[in-house]
């Protein structure tokens, strides 16, 4: 099979209240599993060969292939989603991360705020997400599977998935208390500063 469920990052339990082992057993074991398989299977099919998985996601969707561009950006958007998130050990932004934040929004403080505005306002399914456009930070979300990479010039930091499955186990329905706890508390910055140079699609594809 050309693509694999990448392992967790820290135990399912790692993340405690913030998210329970519950909730990544079924979003990373099943829910992430599933868009692997379904990609492995449709690309099978097809007879596409091994292609990079930016390089599928960003084909499926010039060609139209609707259900395989949703599979395969599925893959890409959890794989990315899983590094963004750290044990809770009171992790700030720092050094140019925490500058650019300070000349785009104020403070640490009033970015998550609009991030959890974003996430929470967001109809239906989807993802809110913080990227790198020319040079400065810019808060977005796209719908469904949709993924920064099929966008040029879009540059991936930091995302949170809004599908209701990935917080309806430990929150129900209430996303904005679910968006406030994981911004607050389980981002991993570390990896957002390291998506500051512009390579943040190719820490979360595989060759195929």
């Amino acid at each position: 099979m050309p693509y694999t469920l990448p392992e967790l990052p820290y135990a399912k339990d790692a993340l405690g209240e913030f998210m329970s082992a519950e909730t990544l057993e079924y979003h990373h074991g099943k829910h992430h599993k599933a868009y692997v398989d379904r990609t492995n299977q449709l690309v099978g099919e097809k007879n596409l060969g091994s292609l990079p998985l930016s390089r599928l996601i960003v084909q499926a969707k010039q060609q139209g292939e609707k259900t395989l561009f949703n599979q395969s950006a599925q893959i890409w958007n959890h794989s990315f989603y899983w590094q963004c998130l750290a044990p809770a050990q009171g992790q700030r932004p720092t050094g140019k991360l925490a500058e650019l934040i300070d000349q785009a929004y104020g403070s640490t403080d009033n970015l998550l705020a609009e991030l959890k505005k974003e996430a929470v306002g967001h109809f239906s399914n989807g993802w809110a997400w913080l990227v790198l456009d020319g040079g400065a930070l810019k808060i977005t979300s796209l719908h469904d599977a949709d993924s920064p990479v099929a966008y040029d010039g879009m540059k991936p930091l930091l995302t949170l998935d809004v599908w209701e499955h990935a917080y309806y186990i430990d929150y129900r329905n209430v996303r904005a208390d679910f968006a406030e706890k994981v911004l607050g508390n389980i981002v991993n910055w570390d990896f957002v500063a390291q998506n500051l140079d512009g390579k943040g699609v190719s820490r979360a594809d595989q060759e195929g």
